[in-house]
């Protein structure tokens, strides 16, 4: 398969990195600067320790914490799911089933993080994803081990084990990027220190196949 447009990292699972559409960009900050008064709080839902998390769309079950809404057109949600169609074909995912569940919005600012968590939809199956908005000019210094950064940095936890098994990802983090990853991907974002804001999407993307029916081994 052409491996032009996008990257892999494997830990035990895939991870598939892509570059999002300057236009796609464009029109997810415009819709969450320009609409920001009316977008619904998603903290409720979310493990993050971050004051503004917002819905730009649900599509699960009704309840008290969040209800149905959508704010991005057509050609936005379909940029999503061609992607997400496209992560489960490279790794040879056949005879599923896709339901888009929900994407919301982080803004960080100093201090705020996300700890180590996992994501699920309506069911437990499925694909996560971070997207790359906004960052600020510098993450503030780092006290100790200047060396390996980790101020505001996004870490991704494999399940693969050995010697010489990459067993985390933490990448080096530009706007425009897309990475895509299971459900049971456990991940985290570091806290920074100092002026400006992080600002990201994850969108989540049920999916429902037979793993053992439905899992090429070609």
């Amino acid at each position: 398969m052409d491996t032009s447009d996008f990257s892999f990292i494997f830990l035990g699972q895939s991870v598939l990195k892509y570059q999002v559409p300057l236009d796609v960009f464009n029109t997810i900050n415009h819709i969450y600067e320009t609409k920001y008064p009316e977008l619904k709080p998603a903290n409720k839902q979310l493990v993050g320790k971050i004051e503004k998390e917002h819905s730009l769309f649900f599509n699960g079950d009704d309840s008290p914490k969040m209800t149905r809404h959508n704010h991005l057109p057509d050609n936005v949600l379909g940029w999503f799911e061609s992607k997400f169609k496209h992560y489960l074909d490279w790794n040879k995912i056949t005879g599923y089933n896709l339901h888009f569940n929900s994407i919301w919005v982080n803004t960080m600012f100093e201090h705020e993080y996300n700890p180590v968590h996992v994501h699920q939809g309506t069911l437990f199956t499925g694909l996560s994803s971070v997207m790359i908005l906004k960052l600020p000019e510098s993450y503030g210094v780092e006290y100790s081990a200047a060396d390996a950064p980790q101020n505001g940095r996004l870490q991704i936890l494999g399940s693969a084990n050995g010697h010489f098994a990459n067993v985390d990802y933490q990448p080096d983090i530009k706007e425009r990027d897309f990475y895509i990853f299971p459900y049971d991907m456990r991940h985290c974002v570091y806290p920074f220190n100092g002026p400006g804001f992080r600002r990201t999407l994850a969108a989540n993307m049920d999916v429902r196949y037979d793993p053992i029916r439905n899992r090429g081994v070609s």
